[in-house]
């Protein structure tokens, strides 16, 4: 990895009913400020919230869905192309079959292809189409091995497992990118993103929707980017725009703690007791559930 200015980005969608009017608006305010965050800040890798196409509850049967995502990364391609720049962005995307929708985010190299799509492998509750929802979920980790450094991608909810990130981490990725539309708590949200970026020793980008989607559900931005030893470098508030920082490889792990002149030690990755793991390998793939009450599924 080398050092380079990140940013992440959160827009609001379009509010009211889901069109092809509305999926047009949102993919051209993504370039708009895609440029104007590269005027500002001069970021190499961009990263722009979970659905942002649509907003992530479309309020739509998953057939009216496919119908209106069809091809779309072209105008952000272009721009990427344009600004010479990466951008990671998350769309629903078309399966095979109509009514067949994966919740993805594609990254976007600076020559405008598409250097790899990741399908989000954790769906969050009632948004999986065997539960009534929308989204059949995918099954695959995926790293891009890029000119800036290894770059890992998971979408929100995912960020809450620490076995995906750990994969792509193992995987060789330096940093991760969250796009998210996260409906919890901005406690849990920086949790996961700290958590995450500790574990594994790797930078975390978090870019989290704002405004409202179409089926009315409000979202609290907090966008933010956090370092290999869980120090927040930048975080955005609820409106739109964007926060970015230098990510720079060599300092990332010099001290113990942000501030600190006591030396990192550790490697989590290194130090993992891989005897342990193959022993418990099989508990690791046991259905479990907790043991607690909890709120129905819905």
């Amino acid at each position: 990895m080398r050092a380079f200015t990140a940013a992440a980005i959160q827009i609001a969608p379009t509010p009211g009913p889901l069109t092809a009017e509305s999926v047009k608006a949102n993919l051209d305010k993504c370039v708009e400020y895609v440029e104007r965050c590269v005027d500002a800040t001069g970021a190499e890798l961009l990263v722009l919230p979970e659905t942002v196409t649509t907003g992530f509850t479309p309020a739509l049967p998953p057939e009216e869905l496919w119908d209106l995502v069809g091809p779309l990364a072209e105008p952000i391609q272009q721009a990427a192309s344009r600004m010479s720049v990466h951008v990671v962005f998350p769309t629903y995307a078309r399966g095979t079959s109509r009514g067949e929708i994966y919740n993805t985010a594609s990254l976007i190299g600076p020559s405008g292809d598409v250097l790899g799509t990741y399908r989000k492998t954790h769906l969050f509750v009632g948004e999986d189409r065997p539960s009534g929802g929308w989204v059949t979920v995918g099954d695959e980790a995926v790293v891009v091995d890029t000119e800036l450094g290894k770059i890992g991608l998971i979408i929100c909810f995912d960020g809450d497992y620490p076995e995906l990130a750990r994969v792509e981490a193992v995987l060789g990725a330096e940093v991760i990118c969250r796009p998210s539309a996260l409906l919890r708590s901005a406690d849990i949200w920086e949790l996961t993103n700290r958590a995450r970026a500790y574990d594994n020793h790797v930078f975390m980008i978090g870019a989290n929707a704002t405004g409202v989607d179409p089926a009315g559900i409000p979202y609290f931005g907090n966008s933010m980017i956090v370092t290999p030893i869980a120090e927040v470098i930048a975080r955005a508030a609820s409106h739109e725009g964007w926060v970015s920082a230098h990510l720079d490889p060599h300092t990332a792990m010099a001290s113990l703690t942000p501030g600190s002149n006591v030396p990192q030690r550790f490697d989590h990755l290194a130090d993992r007791n891989l005897a342990f793991i193959e022993r418990h390998l099989d508990d690791l793939r046991r259905p479990a559930h907790t043991s607690f009450p909890h709120g129905e599924r819905a």
